[in-house]
């Protein structure tokens, strides 16, 4: 059997938590279960992974190099330190576009209160910022959309110079938050899409991984 070959993966799952005040903060619907199966997946494969999560409710699989994160802000951070080492990145988090302008040192209170404005400003694109040092690295993206999917999926794909996008639309009939089967489509540079229906996250994350390592090891 040919030995296959070991790429460094860096990978990022789950949400961001951008703090309001100690007690209170803005995030999203993102259980990071993509991005774990994808780790899982990847160390099974015995490449050489590190995981960035945002705070979930899941164990992390063995053998591989853990980081949690609870900010976009500190993903960044992160990502900058180990970028260069890295022979793909696939961004599976959900980091929050927003964050709010202030944070206050204590906990805001309602009393007297009878509404609250929060001024919020735009956190880093970091995909796009890492893209920028691209070089022979594997990008791949999600991208989760109400409506326009795979137009809008395509316009990130370009935008940021990805390799390869997962995309997905939320409504009532397909869910692709945590552990259910969901309808996806994978995109790649040349716009050619493939509609995935009613794929478990463990089989897309194979699919992924497929790709991926027919773009790294077919330069």
């Amino acid at each position: 059997m040919k030995k296959r070959k070991r790429l460094n993966i860096l990978i990022t799952a789950g949400p961001t938590q951008e703090p309001l005040d100690p007690v209170r903060f803005i995030s999203n619907h993102s259980t990071g279960t993509v991005g774990y199966e994808i780790a899982k997946e990847a160390a099974l494969r015995r490449h050489r992974v590190t995981l960035i999560s945002g705070p979930t409710a899941l164990t992390p699989p063995g053998g591989i190099n853990f980081i949690k994160i609870n900010t976009a802000l500190e993903m960044r951070e992160r990502l900058r330190v180990l970028f260069d080492g890295a022979d793909c990145l696939i961004m599976a988090a959900a980091v929050s576009d927003f964050r709010p302008e202030r944070v206050s040192k204590s906990k805001i209170s309602k009393t007297g209160k009878k509404a609250l404005t929060v001024r919020l400003v735009r956190n880093p694109d970091i995909l796009s910022e890492l893209s920028l040092k691209k070089g022979g690295r594997v990008l791949a993206g999600f991208c989760l959309e109400t409506r326009d999917v795979l137009r809008k999926a395509i316009k990130k794909l370009e935008e940021k110079r990805l390799d390869l996008i997962v995309a997905s639309r939320l409504s009532r009939d397909n869910n692709p938050f945590g552990s259910g089967k969901a309808d996806f489509l994978i995109a790649d540079k040349e716009k050619r899409a493939s509609m995935l229906k009613g794929i478990s996250k463990k089989n897309l994350s194979k699919l992924l991984l497929d790709k991926i390592e027919n773009l790294a090891f077919n330069v």
